[in-house]
């Protein structure tokens, strides 16, 4: 669609920004915090870029008040962060942690002092090491009640304070990583175990959603999803079916257990035909029709293309964490699909495809199916950022990025979709799962490596520049 103007962004959008709780806390021991997978995964050899961890990240955790101010300084409206649930509950259960519900307060307490809106996501990866070692984590249904239990503590503390949260971030990223790549804890490569642990967290995420009614009736929940829209190669009917199984098996697998409460038809018919489907027991499915949300937050960064992968063809390959352009091998699932490079498309030097037209894309086809209020969540650029003399950071490639979504953004709202918010990835800099720190994503330049360094803050020039989009309500743009 070619509109012949735009209209503005309305009056109360959320210009935000967003982190996680292992990449920017550090204290990973501190105040009866107990470890995470993370905190033990990321010691193990060879997991991680130079074996960087979490244990310090950017010390966000002794630093909230700096943070805070420097959000506030440039004029942010809502802040996406995630609490760490060994923080709240050492071991997973049991006795809460009211040091670390203490931290969390302080954190909503200076957002709300200066306005900006708290999105507070209740999972992003960090698995209390206990419950993985008592069950196994997300493979056990056990960890659906404790899961409601330590999202229950959070609802009773927070819900005078907190109108946003997220339930699960990025379970599909997360658990493919970790059940198929064997990438992310606890480094498992078995597809049917993948699809079982994955059902089990669509049952965690609807049944708090369900409570989440009932203790924040004011509230608005929903799961954040990274969705990478799926392209054909070519319109040859043999890429048009890849398109549509990648489609189903990458994307609509989850939106539609989220939103519908049921698994796509062909998708599930093939599990079924290859005994890796999982084991939907009665009530399941009523459940999930139970806890469907009231937005979802989109985690957009590329879209990815797909052509027709034979039986005995492509199988899943490791993402790019090195940062040398050009060395993601195609990845695919023989029978069903495999990635090949667009050729219309730029990409980052992790491989990235750079295309602000497929935000638009995303928005328009999640609107249209499951008429629902969207939020980005997630979208921002990981560059090897340098700091120059005077404490400059010139990323301009970063504002380029930033604009060029955000333009999406408002097409995509012209377009018909109801968009709550914009939260870029990341306010500071943080520690990239995999990547390190070398991988840069802040507005805010942290002093930091994998050796150490000073943590000092410096505003780097998107900075700025967002600083100046906000204040003008997106009419800089």
């Amino acid at each position: 669609m070619h509109h012949p103007k735009f209209n503005d962004f309305p009056a109360d959008f959320l210009w935000g920004a967003a982190s996680a709780a292992y990449q920017v806390e550090g204290a990973w021991n501190e105040d009866g915090k107990g470890p995470s997978v993370w905190d033990l995964f990321t010691k193990l050899p060879g997991k991680t870029f130079e074996g960087s961890n979490g244990d310090v990240a950017v010390d966000h955790y002794h630093r909230v008040e700096e943070d805070v101010a420097l959000m506030a300084e440039m004029g942010l409206k809502a802040y996406r962060f995630s609490v760490s649930w060994p923080r709240i509950y050492p071991t997973g259960r049991g006795e809460v942690n009211e040091a670390g519900l203490a931290f969390y307060d302080r954190l909503i307490d200076a957002l709300l002092a200066h306005g900006i809106e708290p999105v507070l996501t209740l999972y992003h990866w960090d698995l209390p090491q206990a419950l993985q070692d008592e069950y196994g984590g997300w493979e056990d249904r056990r960890i659906i009640d404790d899961f409601e239990r330590y999202c229950v503590t959070l609802y009773q503390r927070f819900a005078g304070k907190v109108k946003y949260w997220v339930s699960l971030n990025e379970q599909n990223y997360n658990l493919t990583n970790a059940y198929q790549l064997g990438t992310h804890p606890p480094a498992v490569q078995d597809r049917k175990r993948f699809f079982a642990a994955n059902h089990i967290a669509f049952l965690a995420n609807a049944r708090v959603i369900k409570a989440f009614r009932q203790h924040v009736p004011n509230g608005l929940i929903g799961p954040s999803f990274a969705y990478s829209p799926a392209y054909p190669a070519s319109c040859a009917p043999s890429d048009m079916l890849a398109f549509e199984n990648a489609e189903e098996f990458t994307n609509l697998w989850w939106l539609d257990a989220y939103c519908f409460g049921r698994y796509p038809q062909a998708a599930l018919a093939y599990l079924r035909e290859t005994g890796e489907a999982p084991e939907i027991l009665p009530g399941d499915l009523e459940l999930l029709r139970e806890g469907t949300p009231d937005y979802i937050g989109v985690n957009y960064y590329y879209t990815l293309t797909f052509t027709d992968n034979p039986l005995g063809g492509q199988t899943m390959q490791r993402i790019n964490t090195t940062g040398q352009k050009g060395t993601t091998p195609s990845s695919g699932v023989p029978g069903l699909y495999r990635t090949t490079p667009n050729p219309h498309l730029e990409t980052s030097n992790w491989d990235w495809a750079i295309d602000p037209t497929g935000m638009r894309i995303a928005l328009r086809r999640l609107s249209s199916r499951y008429a629902l209020p969207l939020m980005i969540t997630e979208n921002g650029l990981g560059e090897f950022d340098k700091l120059e003399a005077g404490d400059k950071v010139n990323d301009d490639y970063r504002i380029a990025y930033l604009h060029s979504h955000l333009k999406a953004c408002q097409e995509a709202m012209q377009d018909g979709v109801e968009l709550i918010g914009y939260c870029a990835w990341s306010f500071t800099d943080i520690l990239s799962w995999l990547n390190g720190y070398q991988k840069r994503y802040g507005f805010v330049y942290v002093d930091r490596d994998e050796q150490g360094g000073s943590l000092r803050r410096i505003k780097k020039e998107s900075f700025h520049w967002y600083s100046q989009v906000i204040a003008s309500g997106g009419k800089t743009l």
